[in-house]
């Protein structure tokens, strides 16, 4: 997965100067304070960055990956729809993907801040000594009330209080943050994935079952398929190597099994996506940018986003109808857990729409901006169990190529397939329903699609053998058609 550069951090704000007031007593004038005598003024900070174009980014590993949007996502690629395509597409509503570069450098402000003179006395000492007075006396009924109730409730000899009896011990109930991740960090890792060649990054897992299965994205470990190297920590800093059981790039999927697995590893419970509601609580964990052990809170923005992204290898890419969440989530919180208040896992934290300002610490990638976008456990459950039974993963499929262009109002069957393939796959589920090529597809269910990518990601929600119900316009007429899902197994 391609992450973006980050600009350089933009420097904190400084404190308010102090405003000179007038002086508490109603005695003989003062002088003026003496110059250097105060607070020195402090010059405003330079202009931040002028926002940059937003661009839709893995929250992957660590380091920076090659540009997706350079390396191979040019518009109006015509794809099918049961196979990965090679080139990354502006999913809708999504600013495209892309390589984003270090903000623009901003001015100086102007002048600096001068403190003002102080201003003249005005003859208010009378009624400053009168609320001083008043103040003492509150002050004094206060302590006096404090001392006699310390009086009546001291049972003891000896008015100190000891360190014991200001708090006492703290317990945080399980539906509390706090709680959730106490339960659920135990079982989340961090993966470190590295190719033979030595490139690679950090990104996060969690537990999917007792025999040492780690479900995690398929760009967090996908330089340490062919040969590579693959470690999961978990939070007590015990290290285990690990191996690729299979992955699907398609949904950007994968599952790691432990060498040597601990015989009282706790699975993390798996919710129902579904069910989830926009404003529901969110619970993200990862390692941005290495922190491992990260948790950070927020909500379901929304549901069912079409979201596309690419691996970083500049070919195939991913598409998910995916849970939008404004939980912080980073480079290196990929393949976590999306959890909900009682610490369900109801998404993989898969992507962010990043800005390609800004910084964190000199890092060379974009960070959070509220915006970002998980898996839906139920979806990920499927393919996790495709992987670990096969090795590889199954896609549903209607057995026709479509338009990836952004615009279009619906997902249009092209003229022509894949590598000069037919269209409408003969024999497939669009053949057998009456789809021909030119036919614009506008509903999948009672679901809106708006294009050839969105098409896809609904698709992928469903298995193999679902039935789906097709809206079509054809020649100005609308067309409504039943079908049964196919299935095509791989990637390739």
């Amino acid at each position: 997965m391609s992450t973006e550069n980050e600009g350089t951090a933009v420097p904190p704000a400084p404190s308010a100067p102090p405003v000179p007031v007038d002086a508490p007593a109603a005695s003989a004038p003062q002088e003026p304070t003496a110059p250097g005598a105060g607070a020195p003024t402090t010059p405003l900070p330079p202009t931040p960055p002028s926002a940059q174009e937003q661009q839709l980014v893995h929250a992957g590993q660590a380091p920076a990956y090659a540009a997706a949007g350079s390396a191979g996502a040019p518009q109006g690629h015509q794809g099918h729809e049961g196979s990965a395509p090679q080139d990354a597409w502006p999913p809708p509503a999504i600013p495209s993907y892309a390589d984003g570069g270090s903000g623009g450098e901003g001015s100086a402000w102007g002048a600096a801040y001068q403190q003002p003179a102080p201003k003249p006395r005005s003859g208010r000492g009378g009624l400053v000594a009168a609320i001083l007075v008043a103040a003492l006396v509150a002050g004094g009924l206060g302590g006096g009330l404090g001392y006699t109730l310390a009086k009546n409730d001291d049972n003891s000899s000896s008015t100190t209080v000891s360190a014991s009896d200001s708090g006492g011990s703290v317990k945080r109930d399980p539906g509390t943050v706090a709680g959730v991740a106490a339960k659920a960090l135990p079982s989340t890792v961090t993966i470190e994935a590295e190719s033979t060649s030595g490139e690679g990054g950090t990104g996060t897992g969690f537990v999917f079952d007792t025999e040492g299965h780690i479900v995690t994205n398929n760009h967090v470990v996908a330089d340490a398929v062919d040969g590579g190297k693959v470690t999961a920590t978990f939070p007590d800093g015990k290290k285990y190597d690990a191996e690729v059981v299979g992955h699907a790039q398609g949904y950007d999927v994968a599952v790691i099994k432990l060498k040597n697995a601990p015989s009282d590893l706790k699975p993390l419970t798996l919710g129902d996506s579904d069910k989830v509601a926009v404003g529901d609580s969110t619970i993200a964990i990862g390692a941005p940018f290495g922190l491992s052990n990260t948790v950070t809170t927020g909500i379901i923005s929304a549901k069912n986003r079409p979201v596309a992204s690419s691996d970083g290898t500049g070919s195939n890419a991913s598409y998910m109808s995916a849970l939008q969440t404004d939980a912080s989530i980073n480079p290196g919180n990929s393949g976590g857990p999306l959890l909900d208040a009682q610490g369900n896992v109801i998404g993989i934290n898969s992507a962010i729409q990043s800005s390609s300002g800004g910084g964190l610490g000199g890092t060379s990638q974009s960070g959070s901006i509220g915006l970002g976008f998980a898996i839906p456990i139920n979806q990920a459950k499927y393919v996790a169990q495709q992987l670990i039974q096969t090795g590889k993963p199954v896609y549903a499929k209607i057995g026709a190529s479509v338009s990836l262009d952004d615009g279009t109002d619906g997902a249009q069957i092209t003229e022509q397939g894949a590598s000069g393939s037919d269209p409408v796959e003969s024999g497939g589920p669009a053949a057998k329903a009456g789809l021909k090529p030119g036919d614009v597809i506008t509903k999948l269910d009672d679901r809106v699609i708006d294009s050839g990518p969105t098409l896809i990601g609904e698709i992928w929600t469903h298995k193999p053998g679902d039935k789906v119900t097709i809206t079509y316009e054809r020649d100005g007429k609308t067309h409504t058609v039943e079908l049964t899902l196919g299935s095509r197994t791989g990637d390739s």
